[in-house]
């Protein structure tokens, strides 16, 4: 029934959730997927982002079933990159530096795979790009940042809702892509799965 439809984020990511939330959305359940992050041979950072949000869609769905719980599962992941190279999601501070000194007076792009899977077991996805160019940054400014601590576990070393927002000299695309979801273009594919930011789930006819 309509009713006992639970929207899970297959994410522990606070981010993604506060991102939620400032739309008036309150997921039912939070469980984040662990999926090997590591990109195949040759892959490249768009195909990663959507595989990876594919994976872990699907993880939850599955999890969600084995547990019969009727879900409606969203999962994404942010992949950031200079040209066909992908940065990581460092959480160590010599990794941290290396992504800042790449990145510094230079543009990168961010891309969000954002995946959708009903109770029906229906997937719909999408795929955001966000072109990001920061100053040319000193060592002092990358110390600093470095001992602030923001960067760990976020895609590219840094997060642009923190502290590093003050390295953005230019953006072009979706801001809230950069944070951790594209909040615009999760909303549509909420809305065309049959999702009601008021009453939830609604069921479509086939």
């Amino acid at each position: 029934m309509n009713d006992q439809v639970k929207l899970v984020l297959a994410s522990g990511s606070p981010r993604r959730l506060a991102l939620l939330n400032q739309a008036g959305i309150d997921p039912d359940l939070l469980m984040p997927a662990d999926v090997d992050e590591t990109p195949e041979r040759g892959e490249l950072p768009r195909r990663l982002a959507q595989r990876l949000s594919q994976e872990k869609a699907k993880l939850v769905a599955g999890r969600a079933k084995d547990a019969e719980m009727n879900a409606l599962v969203l999962a994404a992941d942010t992949v950031v990159a200079v040209g066909r190279r992908i940065l990581p999601k460092p959480d160590l501070v010599d990794e941290a530096e290396a992504c800042l000194r790449l990145l510094s007076g230079r543009t990168h792009r961010v891309y969000t795979g954002v995946c959708l899977i009903d109770p029906r077991g229906r997937s719909a996805t999408r795929l955001v790009e966000t072109r990001v160019r920061f100053k040319r940054l000193s060592r002092d400014e990358i110390n600093d940042y470095l001992a602030c601590g923001e960067w760990r576990g976020k895609a590219g070393g840094y997060a642009i809702q923190g502290i590093a927002g003050g390295f953005v000299v230019k953006l072009v695309g979706s801001y809230t892509n950069v944070v951790g979801l594209p909040l615009s273009e999760t909303l549509g594919l909420l809305t065309g799965q049959g999702y009601d930011v008021r009453a939830g789930w609604v069921e479509r006819a086939a």
